[in-house]
């Protein structure tokens, strides 16, 4: 069943994550009725699993470290982030009672370390500006008339707006809303888009059963991990199919891309960075009497129980049989044979998207005019550490804006937007 829908609105905003919430705001406060149109029936569910860990806002470190984790993407997003940059951000969200602080690690983090009170201000806010929500509408394209298709409840329903801003988000955990689908749909009208995938993501690993029955789930702290000529500190996380976690996240771009062409990556896992191998070697040479060889390391080396089943692992079990400088060596250098990606469903966030080249300055579709794209939607990508949400926001606050001016310009012209069709 199709029909038109009676309800008339300047603004549409389709997708009501961070990024689409901030464009909603943007045109609120430029005076421009708008109405978030979202897939699931609450906003913000990706967002508030991101918060469940701790809410990572943005980073405190400088502009210039800042920008470049964001690589080939860093001088697209330089005016949208230095627009809304990180202190502008921390700001914006004191201004919603939600007051942050620096940790340990530069990271920033509201000090209630949740998201759900800071998504309840911020949609009271939103409402009190006027933004209307209308969810459970999964937009599946343009009609013969350019009006904005969706499909609500199983009802195809029309609308007509001034100008709209898409910010359906990656295809990283779909479930909650972002499933990818709209690449097809802006492929069909001759955009380019950026085939979608993995983007802080687990790899996969031939595990022995002994191994993974013993270890899965268990973390592997302290170590540093080195791919590519980059090492990087952090955590890592034994899973069923291979590893996850913080430290492989963050080199997870270079280890996509190696896998996609080799077919494989050899990660090298150092399980005690603070040592030298000189001393552990000294270590290693002390006399082991009856203890088993995990309990000695344990005692020697401290070393976790999950690192040093993982370096028999590695040494299919003659970890042992090593002298104690080639054990050292070992313990320093743990090759581990990446073999696959885990399935982009499972990532923190995706790769791909809509091309930087299909946009102008204002995050505007260059063969859609009147329709502004944000966030993940396009063509970048960034380590966790709070990089993520901040370009999310930052070309959520810049395609809004944009779009305002847009329809403030064309309703002073008289004239009808030519992407978007109004009744």
């Amino acid at each position: 069943m199709s029909r038109d829908s009676d309800h008339k609105t300047m603004a549409a905003v389709i997708g009501g994550g961070p990024a689409g919430l901030m464009a909603a705001e943007a045109l609120a406060d430029a005076g421009v009725a708008v109405t978030v149109y979202e897939r699931m029936p609450s906003l913000g569910r990706k967002f508030l699993m991101a918060g469940r860990g701790g809410l990572n806002l943005t980073h405190s470190e400088t502009t210039s470290r800042f920008l470049a984790r964001y690589g080939a993407a860093a001088e697209p997003l330089r005016a949208a982030i230095d627009a809304l940059s990180p202190g502008d951000l921390r700001r914006w969200s004191e201004d919603l009672g939600q007051p942050t602080f620096v940790g340990s690690s530069g990271r920033v983090f509201p000090q209630s370390m949740k998201a759900s009170p800071l998504l309840r201000a911020w949609l009271r806010r939103l409402a009190a500006k006027g933004v209307q929500v209308a969810l459970r509408h999964r937009w599946t394209g343009w009609d013969a008339a350019g009006r904005l298709r969706f499909d609500h409840d199983g009802e195809e329903t029309s609308i007509a707006a001034d100008v709209a801003v898409l910010a359906l988000g990656g295809a990283s955990w779909p479930k909650l809303g972002s499933d990818g689908g709209w690449a097809d749909i802006l492929q069909g009208e001759g955009i380019a888009v950026s085939p979608l995938r993995p983007a802080n993501c687990g790899f996969l690993a031939e595990w022995s059963e002994i191994f993974r029955k013993r270890f899965e789930g268990q973390p592997l702290k302290r170590i540093a991990l080195s791919f590519g000529g980059e090492t990087v500190r952090g955590e890592a996380m034994i899973a069923q199919y291979g590893l996850e976690g913080g430290g492989i996240y963050a080199l997870s771009s270079a280890l996509r891309d190696a896998i996609e062409k080799d077919g494989q990556a050899v990660l090298t896992i150092d399980a005690l960075p603070d040592v030298v191998i000189g001393d552990l070697a000294r270590k290693l040479s002390a006399p082991r009497g009856k203890q088993s060889l995990s309990t000695f390391l344990r005692k020697a080396a401290n070393l976790s129980p999950a690192a040093i089943g993982l370096a028999q692992e590695i040494a299919k079990g003659k970890l042992g049989d090593l002298a104690a400088d080639a054990m050292a060596a070992q313990l320093k250098a743990l090759p581990v044979r990446l073999t696959g990606i885990a399935p982009i469903a499972r990532a923190i966030s995706s790769a791909g998207g809509v091309s930087f080249d299909e946009i102008d300055a204002r995050f505007m579709l260059r063969r859609k005019p009147g329709v502004f794209v944000a966030g993940e939607m396009l063509d970048w990508e960034a380590p966790t550490g709070g990089y993520l949400l901040q370009a999310c926001f930052a070309t959520g606050l810049a395609a809004g804006e944009g779009a305002a001016a847009w329809v403030k310009h064309s309703h002073a012209q008289g004239a009808s937007l030519p992407g978007v069709t109004r009744q």
